[in-house]
């Protein structure tokens, strides 16, 4: 008994190790001037292979090129059944003359995602 419980935990634990990376499947933005900056929404959708609360995407945020955090997007439950799945963040202030932003992914087990989101301003952002 004491085996095969082990065994079981043991394929959990790696299961968990071994989900993949959170992915940055998309990003939207909408926004509109305010004194010398923007003020931006942006809608983050993530895919990653949530398996329970010992392993889920936990959050993505916004950086500057040079890596200066402008916004923070916390997730606060898994989304095992919800794949991929879109969260908003509104309010975010882009510093004037800024082109992009990079939006990085981050999950419960491995950290942040070696892949990162550039997003390019256009004329209507």
């Amino acid at each position: 008994m004491i085996k095969k419980t082990s065994l079981i935990s043991l394929l959990f634990i790696t299961s968990s190790i071994f989900a993949n990376e959170v992915k940055i499947v998309d990003v939207k933005a909408s926004c509109h001037d305010y004194n010398d900056n923007k003020i931006c929404n942006f809608n983050v959708t993530l895919k990653h292979e949530d398996i329970g609360w010992k392993h889920f995407a936990n959050k993505w945020e916004v950086y500057t090129p040079n890596n200066k955090l402008l916004a923070k997007r916390t997730l606060h439950h898994p989304h095992v059944n919800e794949q991929p799945f879109t969260r908003g963040i509104s309010n975010v202030k882009i510093p004037k003359g800024l082109k992009k932003v990079h939006i990085k992914a981050h999950d419960s087990v491995h950290g942040y995602s070696k892949d990162v989101f550039v997003y390019k301003f256009n004329k209507k952002d």
